[in-house]
């Protein structure tokens, strides 16, 4: 991968939508090369994928709670089947495997407090193997969806 896909890689992550035009215009190739470069990128799986990213507010999820998960041990069998468990889990955005005195961290949405405690009650404390859970609400948003600072 050289500069220029870095420029292109870094342009598509502040505006999917861009067209191909408009890519080669800003990393200062012509089209076809560009869309050559943005095709084998595709392939290549340096890039995965385009999403649109939703106002989660706007769409009726205004609560964000980051929770972390300690399970009751780490054997390949227990991770496994809460990984499992926490892929059918919709309110679940975002699921991470963790270093340190948690094993994972995950961000969830909620319409409200009390969907929040009923998805709690109801869902994830359902999944087996879960020692201890802790939760935080978010506030507010300060930085969130930046590209990665490739250079």
């Amino acid at each position: 991968m050289d500069d220029l896909d870095k420029k292109i890689i870094f342009e598509l992550q502040k505006n999917g939508r861009l067209s191909n035009f408009d890519i080669a215009e800003k990393v200062g190739l012509s089209p076809s090369p560009c869309l050559r470069r943005i095709k084998n990128l595709e392939k290549n799986e340096v890039i995965s994928g385009y999403t649109a990213i939703v106002n989660e507010e706007l769409f009726g999820y205004p609560v964000t709670a980051f929770v972390s998960v300690r399970l009751e041990n780490q054997t390949d069998g227990t991770l496994k089947k809460f990984e499992e468990g926490i892929s059918k889990l919709v309110e679940v955005v975002d699921c991470w495997l963790v270093t340190g005195n948690r094993d994972y961290l995950l961000r969830v949405v909620a319409k409200n407090l009390k969907t929040y405690e009923k998805f709690m009650r109801e869902e994830l404390t359902k999944i087996q193997g879960i020692a201890s859970i802790e939760t935080n609400f978010a506030l507010g948003s300060v930085k969130t969806k930046q590209p990665l600072p490739i250079k």
